[in-house]
């Protein structure tokens, strides 16, 4: 095999994609959980102390 033929080879391209986005997703996630955590556990308080 030369090398024009493993450059062009793009079978695996696919998965590093996935990859890329799930890891994006999971920094946004990573991110809300902290902007929205506070907020969060003083709502579930309330509901905690209210129940």
């Amino acid at each position: 095999m030369n090398l024009g033929a493993v450059l062009a080879d793009d079978s695996g391209q696919g998965l590093g994609e996935y990859g890329l986005i799930l890891g994006l997703i999971a920094v946004v996630c990573v991110a809300v959980l902290v902007l929205v955590g506070s907020n969060l556990a003083k709502i579930l308080t309330k509901v905690g102390t209210v129940l």
